[in-house]
């Protein structure tokens, strides 16, 4: 049985939240989770559960990190509930681990901890959003501000590896994020990863601009994590703006009651597709092991989300696809490293 650690003391409702999301985890999936922080809070909330006993354990630490912490400071800390969480997963006592709290500690605590896989440059990490014809996979969504044009390249390879593990895709569409569509548009970086990605084997079909991610032309969309926190913040803005507009709208209307009734169904189905709560959490890509940073505002049913996918991340051992697929080949011919036909420095 696969086992998921909890940073419980992590995020804007911790503990009950968390703790409300691994209670009903662990009654729909066959995952053993170890809730991680102030033992005798945590029992608190569990002492009517026992059904789940041997399914929820639970790791004492005294101290956590605060949400707007300095992350520098943080992470120095030693019996911190989301570090004694991350040292699970690399003393083998877990497979996986996630946490809803400071976002920038956790991210820090993953790398130094579990380190970074070989030809990674930089973790970064990647969103599932919602898109026309179904999910596409964002990264960097926020852990890099300034990139080279060789760590767009290494995220496209992550990307590519993170959608085939996750939704059993053969050939994901990978592409650039820029101004135009064009590869003489966009920044130096920019420019200079769409030439990389030219010589690759991903099927990598070019630039695409903001206007069309969500339209799903492409599955994986590759940019730097300053852009990408922007996409990801303005694309959960705008869908919870729609939806209070469309109940405004709807309510000023003399039908409106009965046109809405009409609707329901179809108000239902898209507020799903835009809620991040259905995608749990966002698994930070390039560590030697799987780690998910949740959102602040996690409700239960995002932390469950973000159980059930990093266990699935944790079967699938997605880091070990992506350390493969980053992984240098001599070229016989010309005696030098590369990584899927580029040349390595």
């Amino acid at each position: 049985m696969l086992k998921v650690a909890v940073d419980a003391m992590g995020g804007d409702f911790a503990p009950e939240i968390n703790i409300i999301g691994a209670y009903e985890a662990a009654l729909d999936n066959e995952i053993e989770i170890i809730l991680v922080g102030n033992e005798d809070t945590i029992e608190d909330f569990l002492q009517e559960k026992k059904q789940l006993k041997g399914r929820i354990t639970v790791f004492h630490t005294e101290d956590q990190i605060l949400m707007d912490e300095n992350v520098s400071t943080a992470i120095r800390r030693k019996d911190t509930s989301m570090r004694k969480a991350v040292e699970l997963v690399k003393a083998g006592k877990a497979d996986a681990v996630l946490s809803a709290g400071n976002s920038g500690a956790m991210m820090a605590l993953s790398f130094l901890l579990l380190g970074k896989l070989p030809n990674v440059d930089r973790p970064a990490i990647a969103t599932v959003m919602p898109c026309l014809k179904g999910h596409f996979i964002l990264l960097d969504a926020g852990a890099n501000v300034d990139c080279k044009a060789e760590h767009l390249l290494q995220f496209a390879f992550m990307g590519d590896a993170y959608h085939k593990a996750l939704f059993n895709s053969k050939s994901p569409r990978i592409a650039l994020l820029s101004i135009g569509e064009e590869g003489s548009k966009g920044n130096e970086a920019t420019k200079e990863a769409f030439k990389l990605l030219q010589e690759t084997n991903l099927n990598f079909i070019g630039n695409i601009e903001g206007k069309d991610i969500f339209f799903g032309s492409a599955d994986v969309v590759v940019c730097d994590g300053f852009v990408g926190n922007i996409v990801l913040k303005v694309g959960e803005g705008l869908a919870e703006a729609l939806m209070k507009m469309l109940k405004r709208d709807i309510a000023e209307l003399i039908t409106g009651r009965i046109g809405y009734m009409m609707i329901k169904p179809a108000v239902k189905s898209f507020r799903k597709k835009v809620d991040y709560s259905e995608y749990g959490g966002a698994l930070l890509l390039g560590i030697n092991g799987t780690s998910l940073i949740c959102h602040g505002r996690s409700s239960a049913k995002a932390i469950k989300n973000a159980i059930k996918v990093a266990s699935e991340m944790a079967k699938k051992e997605i880091y070990r696809r992506i350390a493969e697929s980053l992984k240098p080949t001599e070229d016989i011919d010309e005696g030098k490293n590369t990584v899927n036909g580029l040349i390595c420095s």
